[in-house]
Parts: C-alpha cells; structure tokens; sequence
C-alpha cells in the first residue's frame, strides 16, 4: 500500500505519462517527445530517488500506450518505425531517472553541514 505523500508522485508520473502520449501523438516528433520524457523522469527521479524503477515504467510505458490508443481510437496508422520509436521512451526515461537520482545524491553531498573533525 502506498502511503499518501507516494500517491502524489504517482499522479504526476500518470500525468508525465499521460502527456508525453499526446506530445507523441499530436507532434509525431521523438525529439520533442524524448526530451519530454527526459525532463519529467529527472524531477520525478530526484524528488523520490528510492522508487527510479517505478518512474522509468511509469512514463515510459505511457508512449507505446498512447501510441496503441491511437491505433485504435483514432484510426491512425502509425509506420512499423514509429512503433519501435515509440519504445524508445522507456530508454530516455531510465536515463533521465538515474540522472535525477545521481543530481540529487550530489547535491546532497556537495551542501552537507561539515562535521568537526576529532583530534
């Protein structure tokens, strides 16, 4: 069960997920799309460092979704590569979590209190 603070972050994750679908669908550019997807999953991935995976799965599976609801809800016949494109997501996604994650550990590192050294 997650716990209430959590369940904010897996709202924003569907959202991310859920607008980089319809950045997809409606720009048809992976750049865009990419870059999207890149910025959201580093928020997510420094705000909630312990739970990268879920961020990565989350967002990124919400492009070949968006892709498939297009296929069949709106009758648009995607090329067999903007199909593998859209997969490409779950890539960028894992890249710009584990950046968040690694940005947050430094930034932690880098502005902790100095502790006074025993001699």
């Amino acid at each position: 069960m997650t716990r209430k603070p959590d369940l904010l972050y897996y709202t924003l994750a569907i959202l991310f997920g859920l607008s980089a679908g319809i950045l997809e669908i409606t720009v048809n550019d992976l750049l865009a799309t990419a870059l999207f997807i890149l910025v959201c999953t580093m928020i997510l991935g420094a705000a909630r460092p312990q739970r990268a995976w879920h961020w990565i799965v989350i967002v990124g599976i919400c492009v070949p979704l968006a892709r498939s609801a297009s296929y069949f809800a709106l009758n648009q016949r995607p090329y067999r590569a903007q199909i593998w494109e859209s997969g490409l997501g779950l890539v960028t996604a894992a890249v710009g979590s584990y950046c968040g994650v690694f940005a947050r550990k430094a930034v932690e590192e880098l502005f902790r209190p100095q502790r006074a050294q025993n001699k």
